[in-house]
């Protein structure tokens, strides 16, 4: 019976094909020693959590001005939406694109399929679609590059300080929360053990 539940997978270090075992906690290779799988030992809840944290800090990223400009006694402030707006005004529509794509629409998707296949969860439930949003998320994830992103505001900044008195906002610093978040939960999250506990609750329904 064991037999039959295992499956045949290589290492991917060293290519020695492996039966694994449905059961287990941590798996090495015999050859070179490589975790082939290794349990996530993290809550569900606890990932859950960190997840609408993360959510909360993109919106407030969004939301609120990422920076402030001080010339001869007038400040303004804009945030990533009126920023992206004023460079398509500026006819910079590929560097407006640029920005929403790397500050906006990436980090949303990553963040709404992570909670979107990790909330049903919870509640023994399995999200319609499951298959495609793993997918999805395993796609997308590569191209969510909020560091980029505020790399590039950084040096923006250091360049506009000869211009004018620059104040960051509260956007900016949302933005280094939400980068810290994206790689704690990037860290915790485990297609391996989503696809397990959702096959324990289609196994209780």
């Amino acid at each position: 019976m064991a037999d039959s539940a295992a499956r045949l997978e290589a290492c991917h270090d060293c290519d020695l094909l492996l039966r694994l075992p449905a059961a287990r906690e941590r798996l090495c290779c015999p050859r070179c020693g490589a975790v082939l799988y290794e349990k996530n030992a993290h809550s569900p809840q606890a990932v859950v959590a960190l997840l609408l944290a993360g959510l909360v800090v993109f919106l407030i990223a969004n939301l609120f001005p990422v920076v402030q400009l001080e010339v001869a006694g007038n400040r303004s402030a804009a945030t990533l939406w009126q920023t992206a707006l004023a460079l398509k005004d500026q006819d910079m529509s590929s560097v407006a694109l640029l920005v929403l794509f790397t500050g906006v629409v990436m980090p949303a998707l990553v963040l709404g399929s992570m909670l979107y296949l990790q909330l049903p969860l919870l509640w023994g439930r399995s999200a319609p679609g499951f298959a495609h949003i793993v997918r999805l998320q395993a796609m997308v994830h590569p191209w969510c590059m909020v560091e980029v992103f505020l790399l590039g505001v950084l040096v923006s900044l250091v360049k506009l300080v000869k211009l004018a008195s620059v104040h960051p906002g509260v956007g900016l610093w949302a933005f280094f929360g939400l980068i810290l978040l994206m790689a704690t939960n990037a860290s915790r999250f485990d297609a391996e053990d989503l696809w397990e506990r959702r096959q324990a609750c289609r196994n209780t329904e």
